[in-house]
């Protein structure tokens, strides 16, 4: 029997370069168990990152429903890539019904940063989101609907070949903390010129490092939020078929 939105028990699972995090969500987004989390294998496999997922979920309580942020491009629950992880080993991997295979239920598989974007936007106007971690992860959303994802962490930047190599872990490990809050001054004021959003929201393991104050319509959210996105994939009507568009209640 499919689950009313009142049964729903949502384990939702953020994949990312350095870690893997965890918890269980109801239909609100609210989170049930503890957020947790276990580094992220190397190489990072589909085969070492599902068995990761595995342990880390096994005393977790019961779910039925799976959702999944991954780091890179993905349709329909089959990665296109995976920049930040063992690149060539996922292409065309279909995670969703692997997980499915693995922990026995219905699993959807977005990219990390629309999942989310899901979990953080108030659903009003054009919003951005974006995540500072290994990589550089970029959601749109127009009125609430998760608008087609570009993989603008690609695009080329000065003479650096992509925003991921720019502003991504090893430039922040390379260049510093100075260095690398100026180039991130100069990527938000693209992403300004850009889109012309009227919010952004910054997400990832290392917003925590911007040093200068920001525009009155950004704001830093946590990865703690973001993760609230899997339940929103699964209240949608349309669920589990397709995520483009998809609408999120206003708050």
């Amino acid at each position: 029997m499919k689950s009313t939105p009142q049964q729903l028990k949502v384990l939702s699972i953020d994949i990312g370069g350095s870690h893997i995090k965890s918890t269980i969500l109801n239909e609100k987004g609210e989170l049930q168990k503890k957020y947790e989390k276990i580094v992220t294998p190397v190489p990072a496999s589909p085969e070492n990152v599902i068995n990761s997922i595995k342990t880390l979920v096994k005393d977790f309580p019961e779910y039925n429903k799976i959702s999944v942020g991954f780091p890179g491009y993905v349709k329909n629950g089959v990665i296109k890539t995976a920049p930040n992880l063992s690149n060539e080993l996922w292409k065309d991997f279909d995670l969703a019904n692997k997980l499915k295979e693995v922990l026995g239920h219905e699993t959807q598989v977005v990219n990390d940063a629309d999942m989310q974007g899901l979990g953080v936007v108030d659903g009003k106007g054009l919003e951005v989101v974006v995540t500072l971690g290994t990589g550089f992860g970029t959601a749109v959303l127009l009125n609430g609907n998760l608008l087609p994802h570009l993989e603008f962490a690609h695009q080329p930047v000065g003479k650096v070949a992509s925003y991921d190599k720019y502003i991504g872990e090893a430039a922040l490990e390379k260049e510093g903390d100075k260095k690398w809050n100026k180039r991130m001054k100069k990527v938000f004021e693209t992403l300004k010129t850009v889109f012309n959003y009227d919010y952004l929201y910054i997400g990832g393991g290392n917003s925590d490092k911007l040093t200068f104050k920001l525009d009155a319509n950004m704001k830093i959210v946590s990865n703690a939020d973001g993760i609230k996105g899997g339940a929103r994939l699964w209240v949608h009507e349309n669920a589990p078929e397709t995520i483009n568009p998809i609408k999120i209640k206003k708050k």
